[in-house]
């Protein structure tokens, strides 16, 4: 049932205000809708939909008639009002406005209050949309909405993580309900096996940008069918691969159905990878084209970004279940069951290899990314295999570096002193030359006090939610210690993120008798505060939760070492804010990118970390601390006894001496300087403002000009493409190198002209057709 929010005249820009996302990143916007309720605010997680539908007629009658309230709306409805008034940009890297880019990922993490998220993935893509929204692209996102959304975390008393469930009202989301021409439902129909499943649309807005969610919830499909997009990342392989039809395939749908025609798809993983094979299909019957001749310009116009760094992460589906799933669908377009198969597998030939999304979208893409440079790299090695013709360092996968929205993460008072002292730039152009490079101005006692506030926030909710847990795990009330963990005083370092076994949780419990040391050292204490969750199946992860609760219990750490339940991305942007250092650990080079840091960093944290995924490349001496070396070891073993010995000589020797070396006003000089030189080294580098950039310079803008070149007069210019690509395929047997002569001799001085001569036997290919090239070392 809807329930519609009806308001005092005055206040009507509330409903405006309340359904475009904004508000999670323009703090004034949110400080008024907690204004209204302050309880109310916080029960719904942070909601201001529900918070108003919440709120009675006789209190929305007060605000009303206070003039301070209404003077507050209006100039949070002035601000946005001007934000959504700048005009769309003219162009991306030169290209048209009219180009529309769209987004599809599995997850998007927007607001805590709509948990359509799982992790990193997630608070990525709800990055990526907010700073296209910035940059004024032509963009949209697709995705689909869970209704039971990801799990609630609980740890029970013994430590097991516990994942509970509950149904969202949709009702009560920001959310719109797409509508035809007549006032109905817009639906779109997938094909699935012998069946069609049906999906409604909804539209949540994040700036200018428009995200549709997809839900097949709806009357026309059977109870199953209706629990497709029930939870994320839930149930079996089978549901898994009905969901990803959904999004790649639903969601082409309902943008046509919405009369949007993407010039541009960019696939956030291969969740989304059978978009490319709608777009063809659609192509397909719109020119009369070959499958091969489509697929020019759809791959051409497609971006493709990995995030993993291991073949483990990879969703892989027995050939069986892809052509239960997907047979009638690829048999319409004219491919047989290996031709289809072909696409997912990196040798074509071995029917027993198992389907890829992830190798299907690299193949049915033109641009290809992996998320920090060293990650392009480890992309390299594990794709090789789909280019077996190519050197590892030629395999087409560049990297674009992941960045984070930073008006979402930056705490309201860092944001106040960034404000004063850089002006509101750094909001929407943090990329901007010299921008930062006036954090110096800001004086050491302010930037310190405002931080050591965030500290004391944090360790208040620490408190706060330590004792609810153990109340409710039956601990004693009497517990001399209970209310009262950690101090507001004492250096806080955070280690927030999930739970899985590369990333080392538990690496800093290596030598308990030396972090028993640490932490409890009379003038230089130390207390860590952990949080995260394990995938529902992932047992060895929830057993590393186990483990690091059971250490916190023990009396040489009580009260220095916490675990807080219930992660989430309010959670998460507590801890980067209030924490003096973050913590990362990972078994290098598995960590991908990264982004974690790089928000604690944008708040005036330290970053304490192994040199893996964004700190690889942005590590200077002075700027944080590289945990190790840049080496890996070939028995994880020894390289953990490495990392772990280096992560104690850094607390006891660095980390701690800077932080407690105060002068006579109890300022540590030497720590603000550091905290200083990060921001200013980091926040115009590490932000989804660059990083949206470099995809519109490097991908979108290319690929929307091949997309309108290689369609024209009806797909002429990919039509020839296709037919060169099959005569050279015909020919390239006969071809051979028959001679190479070099004026080299038996050697030759550095630096010395070298003329290489190779003779060639074309067969039926013309020398137009090939390139030579020389491979020397």
């Amino acid at each position: 049932m809807h329930v519609e929010i009806v308001l005092p005249e005055s206040l009507k820009a509330l409903r405006r205000l309340a359904y475009n996302l904004y508000w999670t990143w323009n703090t004034d916007a949110a400080a008024l809708f907690q204004r209204i309720d302050p309880e109310s605010w916080e029960k719904t997680g942070h909601n201001p939909v529900r918070v108003l539908q919440l709120a009675s007629s006789a209190a929305l009658e007060d605000l009303a008639s206070d003039p301070g309230f209404r003077l507050h709306l209006e100039r949070v409805d002035t601000a946005f009002g001007e934000y959504m008034g700048r005009a769309r940009a003219t162009d991306f890297a030169g290209e048209n406005a009219s180009d529309t880019i769209a987004y599809f990922s599995l997850e998007f993490a927007l607001t805590e209050s709509l948990p359509n998220y799982s992790g990193g993935l997630g608070v990525l893509a709800g990055d990526h949309l907010k700073s296209a929204s910035d940059l004024r692209l032509p963009f949209v996102g697709v995705g689909l909405v869970y209704h039971q959304g990801y799990f609630r975390q609980a740890l029970g008393a013994d430590g097991w993580q516990q994942e509970e469930y509950q149904r969202l009202d949709l009702s009560g989301q920001p959310l719109t309900l797409v509508r035809g021409d007549q006032g109905q439902a817009l639906t779109v129909s997938v094909p699935f096996d012998g069946r069609s499943v049906f999906a409604a649309i909804w539209r949540l807005d994040v700036g200018q940008v428009p995200l549709f969610l997809l839900d097949t919830n709806v009357r026309a499909n059977s109870e199953g069918d209706r629990e497709i997009s029930g939870r994320l990342y839930g149930g079996d392989m089978e549901l898994r691969i009905q969901q990803e039809m959904l999004l790649g395939i639903g969601g082409v749908r309902a943008l046509h159905a919405m009369g949007i025609e993407p010039a541009v798809c960019h696939m956030n993983e291969g969740h989304s990878a059978l978009l490319g094979l709608d777009r063809i299909r659609i192509l397909m019957e719109q020119s009369g084209a070959t499958f091969e001749e489509a697929r020019i310009p759809v791959s051409a116009a497609t971006a493709f970004t990995t995030h993993t760094a291991v073949a483990a992460g990879i969703d892989l589906f027995p050939p069986d279940l892809v052509q239960k799933h997907l047979g009638h669908y690829y048999s319409g377009m004219g491919l047989d069951a290996r031709t289809f198969l072909a696409l997912g597998r990196s040798n074509p030939d071995d029917d027993s290899e198992p389907f890829s999304m992830a190798l299907l979208g690299l193949h049915l893409s033109g641009y290809r990314n992996g998320v920090s440079k060293l990650h392009r790299s480890v992309s390299r090695k594990l794709w090789e295999s789909a280019w077996p013709q190519l050197p590892q360092d030629e395999v087409p996968i560049d990297s674009v570096t992941n960045g984070v929205h930073l008006p979402t993460w930056v705490s309201h008072e860092i944001g106040d002193l960034y404000d004063r002292y850089l002006g509101r730039k750094w909001r929407d152009e943090p990329t901007l030359p010299g921008l930062w490079d006036d954090v110096a101005a800001i004086p050491d006692d302010l930037l310190w006090q405002t931080h050591e506030r965030e500290r004391e926030r944090l360790i208040v909710r620490v408190r706060e939610e330590w004792r609810e847990t153990s109340l409710r795990n039956g601990a004693a009330s009497t517990s001399a210690s209970l209310g009262q963990p950690l101090e507001t005083k004492v250096l806080t370092v955070g280690f927030a993120r999930r739970f899985a076994g590369y990333k080392r949780a538990t690496l800093l419990f290596s030598d308990l008798e030396r972090l028993a040391k640490i932490v409890n050292h009379p003038e230089r204490p130390v207390q860590f505060i952990f949080s995260g969750k394990a995938h529902p199946r992932d047992e060895p992860g929830k057993q590393l939760i186990r483990e690091v609760l059971q250490h916190s219990r023990r009396p040489e750490f009580r009260d220095r070492l916490m675990l807080l339940e219930g992660y989430d991305v309010e959670l998460a942007r507590t801890l980067v804010q209030g924490c003096d250092v973050w913590l990362n650990t990972p078994l290098r080079p598995l960590e991908a990118s990264g982004t974690s840091g790089m928000k604690a960093v944008a708040n005036g944290a330290l970053h304490l970390s192994v040199l893996d995924g964004w700190w690889w490349e942005a590590y200077r001496p002075g700027l944080g601390w590289a945990i190790g070396r840049d080496k890996l070891d070939d028995d994880p073993e020894v390289q953990d006894a490495f990392d772990s010995a280096s992560l104690y000589d850094l607390l006891e020797n660095e980390v701690t001496t800077s932080f407690y070396a105060r002068d006579a006003d109890g300022v540590p000089r030497d720590w603000v300087a550091r905290i200083k030189r990060s921001v200013q080294a980091f926040a115009p580098l590490f932000n989804t403002s660059r990083m949206v950039s470099e995809y519109a310079e490097n991908a979108y803008a290319p690929a929307a000009a091949c997309w309108r070149r290689l369609r024209e007069d009806n797909l002429a210019p990919a039509r020839e493409q296709a037919a060169w690509r099959r005569r050279v395929a015909a020919g390239w047997e006969g071809v051979r190198v028959t001679a190479v002569e070099d004026t080299a001799g038996e050697g030759v001085q550095t630096g010395a002209p070298v003329t290489v001569r190779a003779h060639m036997f074309t067969g039926s290919l013309g020398p137009a057709d090939l390139r030579v090239e020389i491979v020397h070392g």
